[in-house]
């Protein structure tokens, strides 16, 4: 086995350039498996964590390699490993304190991946574990939705989007979501019932007694959607600030808990005065959530949706790409030919 790898690493938060370098191979503990790395994808938490905007919330020690999701095949397992053997082809999403899969490398808890979908390429496999699961838990674990829902999901072109679009058409939604005017016609084929285009309208003042809004930008935004949810629905955010529920499941210290609880004073207020419920999502890994979106690929019921493949060599090019927030779909990184 090789000592080395080639890996996309930071040396420091707020560096505009990742650092191409060779590092130590990860060390394998009893419940991992060694992945041979196929092909991972960006989102953005890499671009937070690249720019420090993730401190309150996770300690990592630098220099780092960022990526979260990938796909590959099994080099190695350890000596507890009983659900994959080497030579397995698989992919998942890390757990946030073992980031790493911009490299050629990683060692992953067995708990923490699926199968790949046999209909899938590495490539398409690898757009959708972060995206996938943080979608599956916002619709089913967080707002539990059900036929007849209804549910608005920003921005229904992006990678989230994409993915949460198609999930919540399977549970029998209604869904509404926001795009430009060219991706309309876009994510009325992924499943939309409604499209608003931001450019033109303002959601809020379209739309009324939602049962849930999953958003994916925060701000103004976050906050509008609180005026179109009925009482008793829920405003579920990736990008909005985590307020003091989540920093205690979190298990985050006091000093941290008040810190977000003033962070999320006006949300609070929404909160009580609208008499819905405010949901900070941080995904979870999870293999078997991931199980069941293999037999949902495999079935044909939702697919991934790519707008560029980059290879290893380019993924400056790919993170510069997704710093332009154009992308329709996730952006992946091709660490090795797809076979």
């Amino acid at each position: 086995m090789k000592q080395q790898m080639k890996a996309a690493l930071i040396r420091k938060y707020g560096q505009d350039q990742l650092e191409m370098i060779t590092v130590p191979m990860p060390q394998l503990g009893d419940q991992d498996v060694l992945v041979k790395i196929h092909a991972a994808s960006i989102n953005p938490i890499d671009l937070k964590t690249k720019d420090g905007n993730l401190k309150m919330l996770l300690k990592y020690h630098l220099p780092l390699i960022l990526g979260s999701d990938f796909a590959g095949t099994i080099e190695q397992v350890g000596v507890k490993v009983t659900r994959f053997k080497v030579g397995d082809q698989v992919y998942g999403r890390v757990q946030k304190n073992r980031i790493g899969t911009f490299a050629e490398w990683i060692a992953v808890s067995q708990a923490d991946i699926a199968r790949k979908p046999a209909n899938l390429t590495f490539e398409q496999a690898a757009a959708i574990p972060l995206v996938g699961l943080t979608s599956y838990q916002a619709l089913f674990d967080v707002m539990k939705i059900k036929r007849g829902d209804k549910l608005l999901i920003q921005a229904g072109s992006g990678g989230i989007g994409t993915i949460a679009i198609q999930l919540a058409k399977l549970a029998g939604a209604y869904v509404a979501t926001t795009t430009s005017s060219k991706n309309a016609a876009f994510v009325k084929q992924l499943g939309a019932d409604e499209v608003i285009d931001y450019h033109k309208v303002r959601f809020d003042e379209v739309l009324s007694d939602y049962d849930d809004v999953f958003d994916t930008l925060g701000g103004k935004q976050l906050e509008r959607a609180f005026s179109i949810v009925k009482p008793g629905g829920k405003v579920v955010s990736l990008s909005g600030l985590p307020n003091g529920a989540f920093a205690k499941s979190y298990g985050l210290p006091k000093w941290k808990l008040w810190l977000f609880k003033l962070a999320t004073v006006n949300l609070s207020r929404l909160e009580k005065k609208s008499g819905i419920a405010y949901h900070f999502l941080f995904m979870k890994p999870s293999g078997s959530q991931l199980a069941i979106l293999t037999k949902l690929i495999e079935q044909e019921k939702i697919r991934p949706i790519i707008d560029r493949i980059f290879e290893f060599d380019d993924i400056q090019a790919a993170f510069n790409y997704s710093q332009s927030h154009r992308a329709r779909g996730k952006i992946v990184v091709q660490m090795i030919a797809d076979k």
